[in-house]
């Protein structure tokens, strides 16, 4: 095994060695979400992922600035800068300052957040927050003569600055083909070319979110938001960008460009991407009537959802793909990863239930060295996982007398289901019923007592509905001539 951890560069198309610029210091920094809508299952892909990889350079030792953004401006209706921010929509619509969408979205996204136990970013900013260093670069931008205003707006050159250097690189677009495939859309004649994309943006009259600048009024692009964040609080190099594999194009690859453009060198060490979340094999989109939000996952709320699913087994679900992988959503997959994560949890359970043998006949390293060797190669959550299950094979032989275990091995084996599960995975045990076995005997025996009195009473309705209530509930119930017997499905 390597001790050393490798990952996927999406810029260099290869695994490579991981290396911070200033160790043990690591930034990191990734996109978060546009603050005009509830979270859906595609912004809890970034979300586990990269929360894995920040408790993983943790636990590695690396002393981690992790900064994940809040769009709050900018971000238009398309992705050629052209129909109304969606924000500043939201807010007409619903009669709400803006920033009160703002709010209530990223408060929400904080809870689902929490629900997937994602550990929070160590900075969080807000592109409304940082316009006057947005203003700054741009400036910056035209003075190296990458970009031109006109009207008030101001664009980025993309054909001049492919001459120099290669837009395009981290998606592998050709500028040739953006030449041969990008429509000409109303209102665009004042760019040089309907590829080049919007720095700032003039504001009509009765845009909502506008702010002074050299050019007149008006609000940034979205692009300009990340290069300008995650230097101000990561510097002009920084070790690693994450985000979705949608966002490669062209939010990334414009990020790169406008980074080049204003100091001449890249920002970024190591490109990281996740790949999309599918719902039964389609793409999730609102036209498709596939659009789950995590609130409604969590809660069952929608018509393609057999029932709600526990933010814990959601994210185990998510950890069962390798984050490059495409995963599928679907009840039968989710149900799968419930059965997996309940006999995982129990197995950890029957762990500390273990006693220790003067010898072991199991091999602890072993098992030690192979869930390392999966998370060292980046990130391998499915191989780690298979890895785990053999180790709960290993905790019920031992369990059933018939492997052994030493004390310091069984120590080592504790730690080891500590340190990865939760510690590393972030997954978290299942609630204790806090209902002691008394008190629920004493619930049942009133309801079918109640019952009882109903059917005297020839009240066969309320009689039935307790009787179909409990059985939902795993109750076998038995009537007898002098009354009733029951007991638990196993």
């Amino acid at each position: 095994m390597s001790n050393e951890l490798f990952v996927y560069n999406t810029l260099t198309k290869k695994k490579e060695v991981f290396k911070p610029l200033y160790p043990p210091y690591v930034g990191l920094y990734v996109c978060g979400p546009t603050a005009y809508g509830d979270a859906h299952l595609g912004h809890a892909r970034p979300a586990v992922t990269f929360d894995l990889l920040y408790r993983y350079l943790l636990y590695l030792g690396y002393k981690v600035r992790y900064v994940r953004n809040i769009t709050d401006v900018g971000h238009l209706e398309n992705d050629a800068d052209e129909g109304e921010d969606k924000i500043a929509k939201k807010a007409r619509l619903e009669q709400l300052e803006p920033m009160e969408i703002v709010q209530y979205y990223t408060a929400r996204f904080h809870d689902n957040m929490a629900q997937l136990n994602a550990l929070s970013p160590d900075i969080e900013p807000r592109a409304t927050g940082h316009v006057i260093e947005q203003q700054e670069m741009i400036e910056k931008i035209l003075g190296n003569d990458f970009a031109y205003e006109h009207n008030g707006s101001v664009y980025f050159d993309v054909e001049k600055y492919n001459r120099n250097y290669n837009y395009g690189k981290l998606s592998g677009r050709k500028l040739e083909d953006l030449i041969s495939n990008t429509r000409q859309l109303e209102g665009q004649q004042e760019k040089k070319n309907s590829f080049d994309f919007a720095l700032w943006k003039k504001a009509a009259p009765e845009h909502i979110m506008q702010w002074r600048s050299p050019w007149g009024r008006g609000y940034p692009g979205w692009h300009i938001e990340c290069s300008v964040m995650s230097t101000k609080y990561l510097g002009e190099k920084f070790d690693i960008h994450g985000g979705g594999i949608d966002l490669m194009f062209p939010h990334h690859d414009c990020e790169i460009a406008q980074s080049v453009a204003a100091s001449g060198k890249e920002a970024v060490n190591y490109w990281m991407h996740n790949n999309m979340v599918t719902i039964n094999g389609q793409k999730m989109g609102k036209s498709l009537d596939n659009f789950i939000t995590l609130n409604k996952l969590f809660s069952g709320d929608h018509k393609l959802l057999e029932r709600g699913y526990d933010p814990k087994v959601v994210r185990f679900f998510m950890l069962q793909s390798q984050y490059r992988n495409p995963l599928d959503f679907s009840n039968q997959a989710v149900q799968a990863a419930e059965k997996g994560y309940s006999r995982l949890m129990n197995g950890i359970k029957t762990l500390h239930t273990l006693k220790a043998s003067e010898k072991s006949t199991v091999d602890v390293q072993k098992l030690k060295h192979a869930c390392f060797e999966a998370l060292n190669d980046d990130l391998n959550t499915p191989v780690v996982i298979s890895h785990l299950f053999d180790g709960v094979r290993i905790i019920n032989s031992i369990a059933e007398n018939t492997e052994t275990i030493s004390s310091a091995d069984l120590s080592e084996l504790k730690t080891l289901y500590n340190d990865i599960v939760f510690d590393i995975l972030g997954l978290k045990q299942e609630e204790e019923n806090i209902v002691s076995d008394e008190l629920f005997n004493n619930v049942v025996n009133i309801l079918l007592n109640e019952r009882l009195q109903a059917k005297k009473n020839k009240d066969f309705e309320t009689a039935d509905r307790i009787r179909d209530k409990l059985q939902s509930l795993g109750l076998i119930i038995k009537d007898k001539k002098d009354g009733f017997e029951w007991e638990l499905e196993e």
